[in-house]
């Protein structure tokens, strides 16, 4: 839950970004080659294959670090929904009339915890909303030591329940956590700039062919925006079409079964 890059305007910019510079590549390669002198080489292949080579582990590791970080997401709201499935059960160990609030208390705050969400991407929203959620992580926690307290209650109630509620609270803290976790936008808009210039190489290389190939030029400008498109809608997974919410589906599901 952070600022953001957005996607859309990213992979469109640069698309518009390589074919201006597949084009500018192209025009310089023509100057170039006019001014060779007859029969002179001008065999630079190598260095466009290390600058493509670079490019290419660039966009490897953006991919595979943004689809590690959407599993480790959506892992952490199964273990959520674990803890808070033990801590309401544990409840049982409470007397009767100490269990009636707390498990209304439960069902609120799965409500919150799962609006927070809900509410990305607009941050202000979830923020607010995250607040909540702890002021009901607050009240569960007192009412709850009152409770253990009470003559019915089991007498490890206490010693049971409470290490249960840590454990709920602790993984919000996690998941906000992981919520907030990228690669720093510098990564990107390397991967950006990277792209312009693997895109000036590119059309440096077609500067022996006299007719401009738009359908190359609109391809590999086109590739590559929607390569960068997919990694930054799977790194921020609340926003565009790549999204955690159907991985909330458990939430709900915990929340319509506390009865």
């Amino acid at each position: 839950m952070d600022t953001s890059i957005s996607a859309p305007f990213f992979a469109v910019s640069l698309f518009l970004g390589m074919l201006v510079f597949l084009d500018l590549g192209r025009r310089l390669g023509i100057k170039r080659l006019s001014s060779l002198v007859k029969g002179e080489e001008d065999n630079l292949s190598h260095l466009d294959g290390a600058a493509f080579a670079l490019f290419g582990l660039l966009v490897a590791f953006t991919f595979s670090g943004a689809a590690s970080r959407f599993d480790s997401r959506r892992e952490l709201i199964a273990d959520e929904a674990n803890t808070i499935d033990t801590a309401y059960l544990r409840l049982d160990l409470l007397a009767p009339e100490g269990q009636t609030g707390l498990r209304e208390l439960f069902r609120k705050y799965v409500d919150s915890r799962l609006e927070v969400y809900r509410r990305l991407p607009n941050i202000h929203a979830a923020l607010a909303e995250l607040r909540r959620s702890n002021e009901i992580q607050e009240t569960i926690w007192t009412r709850t030591i009152a409770a253990s307290r009470l003559p019915g209650s089991h007498p490890d109630a206490a010693k049971l329940l409470l290490p249960a509620l840590n454990e709920m609270f602790d993984i919000t803290t996690t998941r906000t956590m992981a919520a907030r976790i990228h690669p720093p936008q510098s990564i990107y808009w390397l991967l950006f700039a990277l792209g312009l210039g693997c895109a000036l190489l590119a059309g440096f290389g077609m500067s022996g062919v006299k007719q401009r190939s738009w359908l190359h030029m609109i391809a590999f400008a086109a590739i590559v925006a929607v390569v960068a498109f997919v990694i930054l809608d799977i790194e921020y997974p609340r926003q565009g079409f790549i999204r955690l919410s159907a991985y909330d589906k458990v939430l709900v599901e915990l929340r319509d079964g506390m009865k």
